[in-house]
């Protein structure tokens, strides 16, 4: 420690030696570089203006050593001498470093021995002699001559004889000698050998011993320096310990000699960035770095000013769309030109709505260059459009119909609650573009090519006359991509070389021109261009916006010494931090954001932010959204783990920053989301986050259709014949639509909450994504596992997740499971889940959930979504408890059902033996031409037993069974009806069903033709359709409950005990079992219930005036269940009905009207009824043991003589409903009772395969 105070002591006073003069190494020798051999002079032609009096190069900037290296590389040929050709950076650090030699060569001088030059000379010549030393010295001036002696004015001799500033030149060179020695052992000059070779010398002179001397001279001298070396070990230091690295060398320098050369710092900085700056791939880029999870230890001193949403701002789903492609492929789909933004489809927009989303960003709308139109199309692409991102000005374009066709287009969507997004480019314009023309100042340029190799030749690609703008040549031929381009003004000769839009990460924006941010006239232009955009646009998204933060500004065009190297020719113009801050001392986007709040208020701002910006743009700089790429490249490289660290991050330092996420699977830079994550479990599953995650989730253009094709910003339409992926728009449908409609509740992040699946050997699966989240009283529990493995364990605590306190102190909470869906610990609640893929029900104990949490298995990519979460307290028999033990954690398609097929087990038992597929199949075979008839009373007898068992146990039920179920609420009170006599009709019916089939071959006498005719078309349809006869079973079945209930019970009391049980549902399960269509087996049973809940009617008008087919066509038109039934809709002022529903309905209760028992099917009467001997209840008056043939077939001729006037009617009527019933009504009623409607619509009517 004494020793370095000591150094530092030396360092810190004045010269200590005796014969010190007052010598200042900052005022002197302060420009001294490197020598160049008079041959390298002379081969290359090097300008004499680049070399000082003493010949050595000086560079006074770097665009000369540019121009240096130019000339020197203007002479090789880089494929045969690639070691000769060398770069302008590196030139520069060697000659930094000679320079910094010199430089502590007189620190030496003046620290620690003014007389190092004159006693080394005086050792040289008294182990050399004079004349060797004498020889030596003249020789080096010949071989490396000061300007006087290149240019013949003066000889070796005289030029020895001399001195400057007070110092002989004899020991001037003795120092450049020394340094040459030094240059040439560097390995890491080796590269620049061949300008300053000492091989001559060595040949030639004793400079080889003299070097010796030289060293051995220099180790008797004070040592100097933080290592305390004498001066040739410290001069050779650097190369020691970076021996082939010039920027280790100067880092080396940097760190070791910080206090020796604090007035290099600068240029050394700078000359490391210039190196980093040849160092970046001239051309094309490196592709993506390597992902990182978010962290906001930055933002912790940074302030916090969110912008506050809009209503309608969390619940925004974006559909992205190339415009100039999109159009095109609308006019192939649709067959007809379609160029302009209002000549979009209404189809299309309607389509986007009922999908769910509210907002459509159309890419490109803005007049676009014409240059980059150009370039594109000598690139390659003949039919090439300008980039969307280089534009000539803001005005919508022309060829898109301008602002005219925009408010068609934004008119129809606000209809539809869609709205219009934007993309507004702040960085840049086209080269060409209007501001280019007109306010050049505006843009950061150099008055002179910032490298000399750069040339200017090709086609003048400006439209506006006086105004040329040049690329620079070497872009077309892919060589290079230069960082300037040419404006020249023909008129006044004013020429600047004006940069290209850049980010930094690869290559030069071409096509564009970057703003000069440090401008504050531009600034501001800038500002007032984003608030027009704004005026215009209810969301804006501003492309790069990350380029636009301070840091940003500066690292990229102005870097502060030593963080530079990003844009080729940068370096060189950085600024202090301090400095920078001066010229631009707010960030431009808190600016923008502030001004928008105030002049465009209703705006959504999005900003395209990347390089772990995303919290600062929505926290600090106020964006309402900010583009979350780790969304995208995380999940699809499976990086899980950190993402889930992202959020875990983002939780626990501001959860309010995860609800600003702009989420996405694809962006227009990107490949497509099908490329990306392919059409299976895994794209649904990511897409489900997407949906289910808060913040907004953004759909790319083909996303939803699987394309593959990535747009160029220049297309003008798709060039891959791709063809919408129809089982993936479906899949869409089912899975992911219904959860964009339910933004709401994904949207926040106050109450969302994330978990780690603990696996059962205790480890967290970082593979599973678990979250919950809830909107008032609406909750949803999301799963995801984003691998091909298999994935189960428990979920329990969420991870920790930051509030804010009243007086904005953060309070960091931890809940768990229970808590963060706002359920109870009640041992008597019992939680509610709905799956929405699988559309099963499960039940949870509430205290389970809250005390152990769920447990979840995933097969790999398998997705989970559950809603409709939601408590219910336990009755006092326990039925919500034993429906939980029964289900043991299995899921079912409806909780009601299943409470049902619990508790009515024994019901349900015994209905399945009546509707078996065996019932089923007999009635059949009845009306089979293929088969021979069974004998009727057999079949018959065979469900006697089951019907009398079922109605034994129905009506245990009715009465709730003691406690098992629900008791069934009746309207009055009901006589009590024997169990044979219920059979008796059941029975009855059964024989009139089966008669039909008998009476095509041996009819009755007394029927007449229209009774036979019309049991002739039953008898066919029965026939043909077997499922015809299984629906009239099942009807029966039902009908069984009007006896069941009682003598008084009409069918309207048994439609209700059939829903009160949910036979219906039992029955329909029935018919699927069998093999029916679900769709039809459903739509079949609800007309039999219909039919069902109009026998025994007690309504007297049904069968009274003159016309009964009208009477009951007008009941059937004013009851809303038989309405729905028969599709009747309002179109054009005009009730239509369904076809095909009314031919169903004719069928079903003509053959039910036929079958049914007499009181069921005939004009309502009084029931005659004697005392059962069973006390407290009646029997009807027993039928008769056969059937009455003669009343029966009156009733097949009433009913064949109604079914026939409606059938006719329904012919002539067209299928609409005034038409229908004035041709049923008799012609004296009034025409005062057609129907009449109120409401207009205009939906199509339905046609016959409706």
């Amino acid at each position: 420690m004494k020793e370095l105070e000591i150094r530092l002591h030396l360092l810190s006073t004045p010269d200590f030696n005796d014969d010190s003069r007052a010598f200042r190494a900052d005022t002197f020798f302060a420009r001294r570089e490197f020598h160049v051999a008079r041959e390298v002079r002379e081969s290359y032609g090097l300008d004499s203006a680049l070399f000082a009096i003493r010949g050595n190069v000086v560079f006074a900037d770097f665009h000369t050593v540019r121009e240096f290296a130019q000339k020197i590389n203007s002479k090789v040929n880089p494929e045969i001498h690639p070691e000769q050709y060398i770069k302008a950076g590196k030139l520069n650090a060697m000659g930094l470093i000679d320079e910094i030699l010199h430089y502590v060569t007189a620190l030496y001088r003046e620290k620690a021995c003014t007389t190092v030059l004159q006693s080394t000379m005086d050792a040289l010549e008294k182990e050399l002699g004079k004349t060797a030393v004498n020889k030596l010295l003249q020789t080096f001036v010949k071989l490396f001559p000061p300007q006087s002696i290149y240019e013949g004015k003066q000889t070796e001799e005289d030029y020895l004889k001399e001195s400057e500033e007070g110092i002989p030149n004899r020991l001037l060179v003795l120092e450049e000698l020394m340094l040459l020695r030094l240059a040439n052992e560097n390995p890491a000059f080796e590269p620049f050998a061949f300008m300053f070779s000492d091989e001559k010398l060595e040949k030639t002179t004793e400079y080889t011993r003299a070097i010796g001397v030289l060293k051995s001279h220099l180790a008797t001298l004070p040592h100097f320096g933080p290592d305390d070396q004498n001066l040739w070990d410290l001069l050779r230091s650097p190369a020691v310990a970076e021996p082939y690295s010039l920027t280790g060398q100067l880092e080396y320098i940097r760190k070791k000699w910080g206090l020796l050369i604090g007035k290099y710092l600068i240029r050394l900085l700078t000359s490391l960035d210039v190196i980093k700056e040849e160092e970046k791939p001239s051309f094309f880029g490196m592709g993506p770095g390597p992902t990182r999870a978010y962290i906001y230890n930055e933002l912790e001193h940074e302030y916090e000013r969110f912008s506050e949403d809009r209503d309608w701002m969390p619940r925004t789903v974006l559909m992205a769309k190339s415009t100039l492609v999109w159009l095109y492929q609308l006019s192939i789909k649709y067959n007809r030109p379609i160029h302009r933004l209002d000549q979009i489809p209404d189809e299309e927009l309607d389509e986007l709505a009922r999908r769910g989303f509210t907002g459509l960003w159309l890419i490109g709308l803005w007049e676009r260059s014409q240059a980059s139109r150009e370039i594109k199309r000598r690139c390659g692409n003949p039919e090439a459009a300008a980039s969307a991102y280089s534009l000539y000005d803001y005005d919508i374009a022309a060829e898109l119909g301008g602002w005219e066709a925009l408010d068609n287009l934004r008119h129809r969507c606000a209809w539809r609650g869609i709205r219009l997004g934007s993309d507004m480019v702040p960085n840049h314009t086209g080269i060409d573009s209007r501001w280019v023309m007109e306010h050049p100042d505006r843009f950061l340029q150099l008055r002179h090519s910032p490298f000399p190799s750069y040339t200017f030749n090709g086609e003048n690609l400006s439209n506006r006359e006086g105004i040329g703008i040049y690329l620079e040549d070497h872009y077309y031929s892919r060589s290079d991509a230069a960082v300037v381009f040419k404006r020249v003004d023909f008129r006044t000769g004013d020429t600047r070389y004006i940069y290209h839009g850049n980010d930094g990460t690869s290559m030069p924006w071409n096509d564009t021109a970057q703003i000069d941010f440090l401008n504050p006239e531009a600034r501001e232009a800038v500002i007032q261009t984003i608030i027009g955009v704004c005026k215009q646009f209810p969301i804006v998204r501003f492309d790069a916006a990350m380029t636009l933060a301070k840091k940003h500004i500066q690292r990229l065009w102005y870097p502060e010494p030593g963080t530079g190297g990003d844009i080729a020719s940068r370096a060189e113009y950085g600024l202090s931090k301090e400095e920078f801050d001066k010229r631009i001392p707010n960030e431009f986007w808190r600016e923008v954001v502030d001004r928008c709040a105030v002049e465009a208020p209703d705006t959504l701002l999005l900003a395209e932010a990347f390089w772990m910006m995303e919290g600062y743009f929505v926290r600090t700089l106020g964006m309402h959204r900010v583009y979350n790429s780790a969304f995208m490249n995380m999940l699809k490289m499976e990086e899980n783990a950190k993402y889930r660290a992202t959020i875990k991050n983002t939780l626990e330092f501001d959860p309010q920053i995860l609800q600003r996420f702009v989420n996405f699977m694809n962006n227009p830079d990107e490949e497509t989301a099908a490329v990306q994550f392919g059409r299976g479990d895994k794209y649904f599953g990511v897409c489900t986050l997407m949906a289910t995650m808060p913040g907004l989730p953004m759909f790319g253009h083909g996303q939803i259709e699987g394309f593959e094709e990535k747009y160029g910003m220049e297309y003008r339409r798709a060039y891959r014949d791709e063809a919408p992926d129809q089982e993936l728009i479906a899949r869409h449908e089912r899975e992911i639509f219904p959860l964009l409609k339910k933004r709401r509740l994904f949207a926040g992040s106050e109450n969302f909450a994330l978990y780690d699946l603990y696996t059962p050997d205790g480890f967290v699966n970082e593979n599973v994504f678990a979250y919950s989240n809830r909107l008032g009283d609406e909750r949803a529990l999301v799963f995801y596992n984003n691998s091909f493995h298999r994935a189960s364990g428990w979920i329990r605590n969420a991870v920790p997740s930051t509030q804010k306190g009243p007086n904005g102190t953060k309070i960091l909470q931890h809940k768990n499971l229970a808590e963060a869906l706002g359920l109870s610990n009640n041992p008597n609640c019992f939680t509610l889940l709905r799956e929405q893929r699988s559309d099963r029900w499960f039940i949870r104990s509430s205290r389970e959930i809250s005390e152990k949490g769920l447990f979840i298995a995933l097969d790999g990519y398998q997705s989970q979504v559950f809603l409709d979460i939601h408590e219910i307290e336990d009755n006092q028999l326990g039925h919500w408890r034993r429906l939980n033990d029964e289900l043991a954690g299995r899921g079912v398609p409806d909780l009601h059902a299943a409470f049902q097929d619990l508790f009515l087990r024994d019901l349900y038992s015994a209905l399945k033996e009546l509707v078996k597929p065996s019932y089923f199949n007999g009635f059949y075979s009845f009306f089979n031409p293929e088969q021979k008839a069974p004998k009727a009373a057999p079949f018959i007898e065979m469900l006697r037993e089951p019907t009398l068992r079922y109605i034994r146990i129905a009506r245990e039920y009715l009465d709730g069974a003691s406690g098992r179920y629900e008791s069934f609420e009746r309207k009055q009170e009901y006589s009590t009806l024997e169990a044979e006599q219920v059979w008796d009709s059941f029975a009855q019916s059964m024989q009139r069903f089966i008669k039909l089939g008998e009476y095509i071959e041996k009819p009755p006498a007394n029927l007449q033709s229209s009774g036979r005719t019309f049991v002739a078309s039953l008898y066919k349809a029965l026939s043909e359709d077997p499922r015809i006869s299984a629906y009239i079973a099942g009807y029966l079945v039902l009908a069984l409950n009007r006896g069941i209930i009682g003598v008084e019970a009409t069918g309207e009391d048994a439609r209700r005990l059939v829903d009160h049980w949910c036979l219906d549902r039992k029955l329909r399960e029935s018919y699927q079992d069998a093999g029916f269509p679900p769709d039809e087996s459903y739509h079949v049973v609800e007309l039999l219930k219909l039919i069902l809940s109009r026998t025994m009617n007690e309504d007297q008008s049904l069968f009274q005036g003159p016309s009964i087919s009208f009477s009951i066509t007008s009941h059937l038109f004013t009851e809303e269940a038989f309405k729905a039934f028969l599709n009747v809709n309002l179109y054009n002022d005009v009730l239509w009905f369904n076809k095909e529903k009314f031919e169903q309905i004719l069928l079903y209760a003509g053959i039910i009207a036929a079958i049914e028992s007499d009181e069921a099917a005939l004009p309502p009467k009084r029931q005659e009824v004697q005392s059962s001997e069973k006390k407290g209840s009646i029997v009807l008056v027993p039928h008769p043991s056969k059937l009455n043939t003669a009343q029966w077939s009156k009733r097949l001729e009433m009913i064949a003589q109604i079914q026939q006037e409606l059938s006719n009617a329904m012919v002539a009527s067209g299928y609409k409903v005034e038409v229908l019933l004035n041709a049923l009504r008799p012609r004296n009623v009034a025409a005062s009772a057609r129907i009449r409607t109120t409401k207009r619509s205009t939906t199509k009517p339905k046609t016959e395969k409706e």
